[in-house]
């Protein structure tokens, strides 16, 4: 008889692996999607070509032979060299230098904590990341990924929307005591204001209050007072100082409301027109490397969706 290992062996050899591993016809059937029968049939075959029985078959359990025990344990090696390997050269493929441009607010509250997930799962690609403000025009050749907050248009690039982008007031508890209540849009008048002067692409230093009282049809008030930042985190520092009412944006406001440190005065939320996205130049998703990195970047963003 002809007992040379063919391509045949070699796939009863894996249902024998899934066997021995579970001491069961019926757990490895579930395992490999086929039927008890057709792997208890598959042994069969694979004891006939290599000459010496596997298992026993006990009553109501199996039990590996010696000579299954030792192949067993062959086998087990071989597969975990083969995944090692095989893991090996995925990582050759996924390293090197990655140059990731982001808007410092998202950079900070967004993407940070959640690096450590992109680390571990690609652990040769190296980031370069660049704290880039909006109103810094994108420039073809100076980054590999770009995370940016606008309309959507980006001439001469592609993008891949991530989340709209929602905003609403805080203030801190404190702010309140000793003044009117902040009851109604209009009590904002006895408020200092907060503001972040580059709130997107092509701002300008009043656009989000001047767009958020608009958009819920309030009173006319004077903008034009109180703090300005250019960076929406500082923004926030503030108002959790009890500085003044400031606007915050939902993508980037995450443990403050559920701690106390910030409050929202008023229910409505309003939707900026204005989303976050992935921007990239013709032809940059053809380097896995990119393409794997901008992938994990949408996973993130479908895991943060919210949920109203």
């Amino acid at each position: 008889m002809n007992r040379s290992l063919n391509g045949q062996t070699h796939a009863w050899l894996k249902v024998f692996a899934v066997s021995a591993r579970h001491l069961s016809f019926t757990r490895a059937a579930e395992e490999l999607h086929v039927t008890t029968g057709a792997v208890s049939q598959q042994i069969k075959q694979l004891e006939e070509r290599l000459g010496f029985k596997l298992f026993r078959r006990l009553p109501r359990r199996l039990e590996l032979t010696d000579e299954g025990r030792r192949l067993s344990a062959v086998v087990d090696e071989a597969y975990q060299s083969v995944g090692q390997e095989v893991r090996r050269l995925r990582s050759g493929v996924m390293s090197g230098i990655l140059r990731l441009r982001s808007v410092p607010s998202f950079l900070a509250k967004w993407v940070m904590p959640r690096l450590p997930r992109l680390q571990a799962r690609f652990p040769d690609i190296e980031l370069r990341i660049i704290a880039e403000d909006s109103n810094i025009s994108l420039r073809e050749g100076e980054f590999d990924l770009a995370l940016d907050l606008n309309d959507g248009r980006y001439p001469g690039f592609h993008i891949t929307p991530l989340m709209d982008e929602v905003i609403f007031p805080v203030c801190a508890p404190s702010l309140l005591r000793g003044r009117p209540p902040l009851a109604r849009p209009q009590d904002l008048a006895w408020y200092p204001l907060l503001h972040d002067v580059t709130a997107w692409r092509g701002s300008h230093d009043y656009a989000e209050w001047e767009h958020y009282l608009q958009a819920i049809e309030a009173p006319r008030l004077n903008l034009r007072r109180g703090y300005t930042f250019n960076r929406n985190q500082l923004t926030m520092d503030a108002a959790i100082a009890g500085m003044g009412v400031a606007i915050a944006r939902r993508t980037l406001i995450t443990n403050e409301l559920k701690t106390g440190a910030l409050i929202a005065p008023f229910a409505q939320r309003v939707a900026t027109g204005k989303r976050y996205g992935i921007v990239y130049s013709q032809g940059a998703l053809d380097d896995r490397r990119v393409r794997v990195v901008h992938d994990w970047i949408v996973e993130e963003a479908e895991r943060s969706a919210p949920s109203e």
